[in-house]
């Protein structure tokens, strides 16, 4: 039988909590916070009555990400500000949270050129990107539906998990975007996404194509460029950087990236016998997201709802009230079978 919906999120990844940071590290760190959370804070160069931070951008400025961009800024925290106050608006421009809804993007998702399935053996949930099912002309929604899956992969992140596997299929004769398009996108990840990448892998690269990413690898981040990886080995044990990775692994020594049941059967030779069948799909996500996204706001509100709350906590309660209902229910479910 096949599968038509998105793989639920593991309830007990193996993760831990965010490290303590050293007395510099949290020194800057409450710069940053501080400037954030101050009383009557504003964004600069903006309208008054605009200025103010809504409640969602409250909640994306979480500990994380503040430190998701200290990192990215080699922990100046000055520019630090600087870059969380330009994403800040880049976000309000793009129309992250009015603009680019489900209904604005979905003439770009009934071939399945993008899915979420699966998480790696770290947790990361794997974002599918298919370049031969192409179903619509360079535009500007193109651009936003690679940021709409990428939101949605964002809200599908366990605890301890910050970054995505990005799974990317050359196979079926599949085209590649334009220079300027590639750019674009490029710069918007590397500019308001730092440290969401966690791993790239590119399937079934013929030579030809190797052209492709040489134009635009001077444009790559060179911490981005060590996270590719061309044509992985792909085998009965599961998804494997090299064949030396693959080796290694019979004999213990090496962990994979993927297991088979987290990968689907389509060009990555998993078990898991996923179809893409947008009318299922669709609605499954979008729900998924957005139940998910619902119970973490309301998690962040009973954590305090401010700037500066842990994504490790927020997640982690959620976590525990979705085990808690699915206890609940199967115990039901067992009463109702005893009567």
């Amino acid at each position: 039988m096949s599968i038509h919906v998105p793989l639920p999120l593991p309830t007990q990844p193996e993760a831990s909590p965010p490290p303590a940071l050293s007395e510099k590290e949290q020194t800057l760190y409450d710069l940053v916070l501080e400037h954030f959370s101050a009383a009557g804070y504003t964004l600069p160069d903006v309208a008054q009555e605009k200025a103010a931070l809504t409640m969602d951008e409250k909640f994306w400025l979480s500990y994380e990400c503040l430190l998701r961009y200290l990192r990215a800024t080699k922990w100046d925290a000055d520019e630090a500000i600087k870059r969380l106050e330009d994403t800040l608006k880049w976000r309000r421009e793009f129309g992250i949270y009015d603009q680019i809804t489900p209904e604005h993007v979905e003439p770009e998702a009934t071939t399945g050129k993008e899915f979420i399935f699966g998480y790696d053996t770290h947790g990361r949930p794997a974002l599918y990107m298919c370049p031969s099912k192409q179903n619509t002309e360079e535009s500007p929604r193109q651009i936003h539906y690679t940021f709409w899956m990428l939101e949605r992969a964002i809200d599908l992140m366990g605890p301890g998990v910050e970054t995505l596997a990005l799974m990317i299929d050359y196979a079926d004769k599949a085209k590649n975007p334009s220079i300027s398009t590639a750019r674009t996108v490029l710069n918007i990840l590397q500019t308001h996404y730092p440290e969401r990448l966690g791993l790239a892998l590119i399937a079934h690269l013929p030579w030809l194509l190797h052209a492709f990413y040489k134009l635009i690898t001077p444009f790559i981040d060179p911490l981005t460029r060590l996270k590719m990886v061309f044509n992985p080995v792909i085998n009965e044990n599961g998804l494997f950087r090299t064949a030396m990775d693959a080796e290694a692994w019979n004999a213990g020594s090496v962990s994979r990236v993927f297991e088979p049941e987290q990968l689907v059967q389509e060009s990555w030779n998993g078990t898991q016998p996923f179809k893409y069948s947008h009318a299922v799909y669709w609605e499954a996500l979008v729900k998924l997201c957005a139940e998910r996204r619902s119970l973490m706001v309301a998690a962040w509100h009973r954590i305090g709802g401010k700037v500066g709350t842990k994504e490790w906590e927020v997640k982690v309660a959620v976590r525990d009230k979705t085990m808690n209902a699915q206890v609940d229910a199967e115990k039901t479910d067992n009463d109702q079978l005893q009567s």
